[in-house]
């Protein structure tokens, strides 16, 4: 039976939560716009339920989608933005800060004002020279079909000089939590590492996400280089099995995978600061959940949802680590952090897209 340690407050509650917890990743603006009544994926050569990254056949498909006869609903996108968002909606207003690198253009201010209106404070860096990142989202079949397509652009050209200006460092020192999406490997591991040594230096949770199973194989080096900062890891069991597999842990991909005893051993990873230590988080779509700390674990049901009502997964796990994040910032216990997640990662399954409902959360 777990023991006390997952019913324990992981930090003190703070005096303050403003600015508390700050994202940094690539930050896309989501075009949601409904397909059923257009030849758009026939004309792009789309697949109704797949997601893509943007050739130069699908430049002018954003104009498009942005444009009469469509209506198009726009998100402030991005793993790790859809996260800090998902926060700030159980936080009290001014809890959340998020840094990116957009263009000069519409789409920019748009992403901005959205988030904004959300509650979270955005200081993105700005490339004139490109445009802003952006994904079409192509919603069919009455919401249940999506077809992404992502254009990364400016979200790719972050520098860190952005950081290093006094009112942006500011932000980074106001932080008590600080939460870096694992697609920033393929853009800067420059800041990765600039903020690892300041959290480490001033005793702050970092907490970072797997994101996907290509970054393990691909981004391997970067990610070696960035673990021993890691106080709190997320991932899934697709994730998981594939920093096994990276490293080699083949006894426990094969067979069978054993999600538990690979959060386990990642937890058990060197570390830098040994006063803390490392916290993993493996979810498991609508299986349970597993986490590892302090050498024991404990597996958490998930909240079930009707089948009926689930209209979209694609963002369960960002909405899952905004939960968590949400309650660690106001210190509260690991168990109380996975209810949140998963009661987040709920209700945004029940609606097309990382959108939060408008009333208060229930928790």
């Amino acid at each position: 039976m777990p023991s006390a340690i997952f019913s324990t407050p992981l930090r003190a509650a703070p005096s303050s939560t403003a600015h508390a917890l700050l994202g940094i990743e690539n930050p896309l603006l989501d075009i949601c716009v409904d397909a059923d009544n257009s030849d758009v994926l026939a004309k792009y050569k789309l697949e109704a339920n797949n997601a893509i990254l943007a050739g130069p056949e699908h430049a002018p498909l954003y104009a498009e989608i942005s444009a009469a006869p469509f209506k198009p609903l726009y998100v402030p996108g991005g793993a790790a933005q859809n996260t800090i968002r998902g926060a700030q909606w159980l936080l009290p207003k001014g809890s959340t800060t998020y840094i990116g690198c957009v263009g000069k253009d519409s789409y920019a201010d748009i992403m901005t004002a959205t988030a904004r209106e959300q509650g979270v404070d955005v200081h993105y860096m700005v490339d004139p020279s490109v445009p802003t990142g952006t994904c079409a989202v192509l919603v069919s079949s009455g919401g249940k079909k999506r077809s992404l397509v992502a254009n990364l652009s400016a979200a790719n050209n972050y520098k860190p000089t952005h950081h290093r200006q006094p009112a942006i460092w500011s932000l980074v020192e106001a932080a008590q939590v600080i939460y870096i999406g694992g697609f920033f490997l393929t853009v800067s591991q420059e800041s990765i590492m600039e903020i690892a040594a300041h959290a480490l230096s001033t005793n702050k949770w970092l907490t970072f996400n797997l994101s996907a199973p290509f970054l393990s194989q691909f981004f391997q080096a970067g990610m070696e280089e960035a673990s021993p900062y890691w106080d709190l890891l997320f991932g899934n069991e697709s994730e998981a099995q594939a920093f096994a597999k990276a490293h080699g842990w083949t006894e426990l991909v094969e067979p069978k995978v054993d999600v538990a005893a690979i959060a386990d051993k990642i937890a058990a990873l060197p570390k830098k600061n040994e006063a803390r230590p490392r916290l993993v988080v493996i979810t498991q779509g609508a299986d349970s959940t597993v986490v590892s700390y302090k050498g024991e674990r404990k597996v958490y049901p998930v909240k079930k949802v009707d089948p009926v009502k689930v209209i979209d997964t694609n963002g369960a796990g960002d909405a899952f680590a905004a939960g968590f994040l949400a309650k660690l910032v106001l210190g509260k216990s690991i168990d109380e952090c996975v209810e949140a997640g998963h009661y987040v990662a709920s209700e945004v399954i029940q609606r097309s897209g990382v959108v939060f409902p408008s009333e208060a959360p229930a928790i």
